[in-house]
């Protein structure tokens, strides 16, 4: 199956929008796992098996493993991804940008060392950076766009002039996506949670792409609008998919012994206002 495939499968089989993402710190690990960046296979495995029925995707960011010398651990826990939650796909959170053979060999590192279904991708040095990735046969790649940091407005809300007017920046990434670079079917966006007006509008302009979109939870995006502005369907299927992601209100959902079952307690509450923002 297609990453979109998976993704769609995943969607209606789990009812859930709902992305758990894995940004694993030791530091804020439970008293018998805390400040041992050993266990972080154990922390982020108790977390899948907690929360496998509940996910449409699981969102491991690849620096919170480098950071601490455990991507031999991140290897291990995609492992495991694929036995506990075998239909559930896996986007790296890795933001590459670089090109040629450099770009080969991140996509090889995405897509073959870890084994990741997707890759979030920052496409600012332009088609080149994004191409090698779209060689991997039904892999799939989600570009930075409007991203849910203050900091984004520097470049993303910047007026280009082009011939199809005069786009925002994260507005001609979305046109870009949509229409030329979309060589596999399987490009997605970055939207931040924050900003639900411009998720709106990406999806204005990219009607059938999926978008990854962050900042629900603890960066205080609104699970409801967040929903009525960017997930799309007709006829009860879904034309126009979104992925939400939650990451930090999920796994730090308790500093106790609890943590799987409050993280299960917390991605269960959150999937579910994702759901009744889709039924209004």
């Amino acid at each position: 199956m297609s990453f979109i495939d998976q993704l769609l499968a995943a969607t209606h089989d789990n009812a859930s929008l709902l992305c758990v993402g894995l940004d694993p710190d030791p530091a804020r690990f439970p008293a018998h796992l805390k400040n041992d960046a050993g266990r972080i296979f154990d922390f982020c495995a108790a977390i899948v098996d907690a929360t496998a029925d509940l996910a449409c995707a699981f969102k491991p960011q690849i620096a919170y493993f480098a950071a601490h010398r455990a991507e031999d651990q991140l290897e291990k826990l995609v492992a495991h991804m694929r036995r506990a939650a075998p239909k559930v796909p896996v986007i790296l959170d890795a933001k590459r940008g670089d090109i040629g053979a450099t770009a080969e060999q991140y996509a090889i590192e995405a897509f073959e060392r870890y084994g990741a279904d997707a890759v979030t991708l920052s496409p600012f040095m332009g088609f080149d950076s994004v191409e090698p990735y779209l060689r991997h046969h039904g892999k799939g790649a989600f570009l930075l766009c409007r991203t849910s940091n203050p900091g984004g407005d520097d470049l993303q809300a910047q007026r280009l002039s082009t011939v199809d007017g005069d786009p925002l920046l994260y507005e001609h990434v979305a046109r870009l996506a949509q229409g030329p670079w979309n060589l596999n079917g399987q490009l997605g966006l970055v939207v931040g949670a924050t900003y639900p007006a411009e998720i709106a509008r990406v999806r204005e302009i990219a009607p059938t792409l999926p978008l990854l979109i962050p900042g629900v939870g603890a960066q205080g995006g609104d699970a409801a609008a967040t929903v009525r502005a960017g997930l799309r369907t007709q006829g009860g299927a879904i034309t126009g998919s979104i992925i939400v992601n939650s990451s930090r209100a999920i796994l730090y959902a308790s500093p106790r012994d609890d943590f799987a079952a409050a993280a299960r307690a917390a991605a269960l509450k959150t999937r579910d206002e994702l759901h009744a923002a889709r039924s209004n």
